[in-house]
C-alpha cells in the first residue's frame, strides 16, 4: 500500500471514529472537569490506536506511540507525551468496549446463520501460573487452559459466534471474565435466554438436565462431543462407541472454525499475550481495542 492509500485509510478511520463519538461513544468517556475539551481529542487517540494496530501491525502501546510520534506528527501536532498518551488510552476502555459491540452489531454478514452458534473461550495471559498474578485483580485470577495444558494468571475471553459456512464465524457477543470462570456458568448467565438456537460447544458445556430444560422452554439445543459416563462398563462403552465417535467428530468439525477465528485474531493483534498490562482498564483496552482494530477492516472492505 502506497503513502496516499495509507493517508486515505487514516482519514477514513478518523471520520468513522468521529461519527461514532458523536452518536454514542462520547457518553462512555465524558469528562466533568475543567479539562473537558482537551487540545488532543479522544477521537484522535482512538484513531491512532486503531490505525497503527490495523495498518502498521504495531501492537504494544509504546510501539504505537513511537510510530505516531515519528510518522504522524504532521497529522496530530498536539500529540502529548507517552505517559499522557498511555493514561488517555486507558481512560477510553469503555469506549473501546462499546465500539466493538457496535462494530459486531452493524457489520454482521447477511449470509451468517441465525440458527447455529459456536461457543468457546480463549485465555488472555498476564503471567505464567508459576508466579503470583498481581495485575488487574478485578478481572484476573489463576486458571487452567486444557488446550495448551498449562496454568496461567489472566482472564478468559468468552465468544458466542454465528456459524458462517465457508468463512470464519462472526462474533455475536464477547465477554471478559477472570480465568477461573467456568464456561458453562457464563453461558447460563449471559446466553441461556436466547430462543430458537442450536449451539455447538465443547465438553465443558455438557449438562443434560439444564439443557433439557432450555430445550423445553427456549427451543434451544446444545450439542457437544459425547462425554463418557462415570462408572459405565467397558461393554456399554464399546456398544455405543461407533455412534458416539461419529457424533463427536461431526460436532467438533462444525466447531473447528471458532478456533480459526481465535488464531486469526491472535495473528492480527497478538492480544492473547497481556504481560505488559498494568491495570484493569489497560487490560480491557488491550483486549477490546485490539479486537476493534482487527474488525475495522469490515468498514472499508465489505
Amino acid at each position: 500500500m502506497n503513502t496516499k492509500e495509507k493517508e486515505d485509510k487514516l482519514i477514513e478511520i478518523y471520520f468513522y471514529v468521529c461519527e461514532k463519538f458523536e452518536y454514542d461513544l462520547k457518553y462512555c468517556c465524558q469528562r466533568f472537569s475543567n479539562n473537558n475539551k482537551p487540545d488532543f481529542t479522544d477521537q484522535e487517540i482512538m484513531t491512532i490506536y486503531l490505525y497503527t494496530i490495523h495498518q502498521e501491525e504495531r501492537f504494544k502501546c509504546k510501539q504505537i506511540y513511537r510510530f505516531a510520534d515519528t510518522y504522524l506528527r504532521s497529522w496530530f501536532p498536539k500529540l502529548p507525551s507517552y505517559a499522557a498518551f498511555n493514561n488517555r488510552i486507558n481512560r477510553l476502555s469503555e469506549a473501546f468496549t462499546h465500539l466493538v459491540r457496535s462494530l459486531l452489531a452493524e457489520f454482521v454478514p447477511k449470509d451468517c446463520s441465525k440458527e447455529f452458534s459456536l461457543l468457546d473461550s480463549l485465555p488472555i495471559i498476564t503471567c505464567s501460573g508459576k508466579r503470583a498474578g498481581k495485575v488487574a485483580t478485578e478481572l484476573t485470577d489463576k486458571g487452567y487452559c486444557s488446550t495448551k495444558r498449562m496454568y496461567y494468571y489472566g482472564s478468559k475471553l468468552h465468544v458466542l459466534a454465528f456459524y458462517h459456512k465457508g468463512h470464519l464465524p462472526f462474533p455475536e457477543d464477547l465477554l471478559l471474565t477472570p480465568a477461573s470462570e467456568n464456561d458453562l456458568n457464563v453461558f447460563k448467565i449471559a446466553w441461556s435466554n436466547i430462543l430458537n438456537r442450536t449451539f455447538f460447544g465443547d465438553k465443558i458445556y455438557h449438562h443434560h438436565d439444564f439443557f433439557f430444560e432450555i430445550a423445553s422452554s427456549k427451543n434451544a439445543v446444545m450439542l457437544t462431543p459425547v462425554k463418557s459416563i462415570k462408572g459405565q462398563s467397558e461393554n456399554e462403552k464399546q456398544f455405543d462407541k461407533a455412534a458416539n465417535d461419529l457424533f463427536s467428530t461431526t460436532v467438533s468439525r462444525i466447531r473447528q472454525p471458532i478456533e480459526s477465528l481465535f488464531n486469526w485474531l491472535i495473528e492480527k493483534t497478538d492480544f492473547q499475550r497481556a504481560n505488559k498490562v498494568r491495570s484493569a482498564k489497560g487490560l480491557i483496552v488491550h483486549v477490546f481495542g485490539k479486537i476493534a482494530a482487527a474488525f475495522i477492516y469490515l468498514i472499508f472492505n465489505p
